[in-house]
């Protein structure tokens, strides 16, 4: 606007000086400056007429890796040159689309993709594509919104943790959970005489030499227990920073442990103390699997429900034979208490910590680097009173022979999970 000021004014004077003196330069160049700034506006107002645009997102959803494909179409549909064209996608992603300006002949379409990766969980907006053009002097500007906004859904990191197993509750009469298969499992219930169509690989030599018969053995499948995952995010016990933080690490955690109890056909629930206190009731599948995910993304470390407090909320909720997965930073023993009330009725527990001084030693490194110090040396030792507070926690654990894991900011979930 400042520029068109400033080209307005300087024209009423070349006007009024041409006009005053008659001087034949002058009025060459008022003529000059009408042919210029006409051509310039025709110009621009016909740099988005006849043009056809458009873009395309392969997917709508993706996990912490991924990468979605942007594809753009532009078209030409007229007989005069689009000599200079601006197309961007405002976006929230945090890779961004990097827009691009091109030029399109009489009649002729370009088309090109984009590949940009997810890098951050969280729910995200890519705005309607916008085309702008103007003329090379930059006197006049014209552009357009073209199509509707999406939005892209972004799930946590599925990290494999093939060595980890949920542990199993402990019940009375067991073996009425378990029913016949024809699938070989390590539970051999009995043998029976050979039929046709039994594998030779079932038949059970001893009982044979013993019979004088061939005999096979019958399998039983184990029906496996529901999981409860409870997830604390309270703001109060969050350290580290971005992908590094406990509420990451975390995240990722209750990830993997859902998908991998989902895959093994368990019935999941869970609980997070974020912003508000989350419930999501057991079930299983590809349903169950994607509201865990759209939960799962859309958590921040901004709760105010400490882990005690969570639990306690929960075990109305868990049944006898299920198993419950804590996962927290916290390393306050209270809530070992309601942790160990589950377990007096059956319910198999499972801790996942945060390796609290390593996420501390982190987040030191990172503000000597801004600061332009030396890194911190990675040998170190613990902060004496984390160091105590840990070994308090795994002995109170240790009391009610619950097992636990601990993870770190930089290990991969498949070591921190597998011992």
């Amino acid at each position: 606007m400042f520029r068109r000021l400033q080209l307005l004014l300087l024209g009423t004077i070349l006007v009024i000086a041409a006009f005053s003196t008659g001087e034949p330069f002058l009025f060459y160049l008022v003529y000059l400056g009408v042919l210029v700034i006409g051509g310039s506006y025709v110009l621009t107002r016909l740099g988005l007429a006849d043009l056809e645009a458009g873009y395309a997102v392969n997917q709508l959803s993706g996990h912490v890796g991924d990468r979605i494909r942007v594809t753009y179409t532009l078209r030409n549909t007229s007989r005069i040159p689009k000599p200079w064209l601006e197309i961007h996608n405002p976006t929230s992603l945090p890779a961004g689309l990097p827009g691009r300006a091109i030029s399109l002949g009489a009649t002729t379409e370009r088309s090109w993709l984009i590949r940009t990766p997810l890098t951050r969980r969280g729910h995200f907006r890519i705005e309607p594509l916008q085309i702008r053009t103007g003329d090379p002097f930059g006197f006049f500007e014209s552009s357009a919104s073209v199509g509707s906004g999406v939005n892209v859904t972004v799930y946590p990191r599925l990290e494999p943790i093939p060595l980890w197993r949920l542990p199993a509750a402990n019940l009375d009469g067991s073996q009425a959970m378990r029913e016949r298969t024809l699938q070989s499992t390590p539970l051999v219930s009995t043998v029976r005489p050979w039929a046709p169509g039994d594998a030779f690989n079932r038949i059970h030599w001893k009982s044979t030499a013993r019979h004088g018969d061939i005999q096979v053995k019958e399998f039983d499948l184990e029906q496996t227990a529901d999981a409860w995952i409870i997830l604390d995010l309270e703001r109060r016990v969050q350290l580290g920073l971005g992908d590094e933080s406990t509420v990451e690490v975390g995240v990722r955690a209750a990830a993997a442990v859902a998908d991998k109890a989902l895959v093994e056909n368990r019935a999941v629930g869970m609980t997070v103390s974020a912003h508000r206190l989350a419930q999501l009731q057991p079930d299983r599948g590809g349903r169950q699997h994607l509201k865990v995910m759209q939960l799962l993304a859309a958590v921040e470390g901004d709760g105010s429900t400490p882990i005690a407090e969570a639990l306690t909320t929960a075990v109305s909720r868990i049944r006898r034979g299920m198993t419950t997965v804590v996962i927290t930073p916290s390393l306050d023993r209270t809530w070992v208490k309601p942790l160990s009330t589950l377990k007096s009725r059956g319910v198999a527990c499972v801790v996942i910590t945060m390796d609290v001084p390593s996420f501390e030693r982190r987040v030191l490194e990172e503000e000597r680097r801004k600061a332009g110090f030396l890194a911190v040396d990675e040998g170190s030792p613990e902060p004496s009173a984390n160091a105590q507070q840990w070994r308090a926690l795994r002995h109170a654990l240790a009391e009610f022979d619950i097992p636990v894991y601990r993870a770190g900011p930089t290990q991969p979930l498949s070591e921190a999970l597998a011992t």
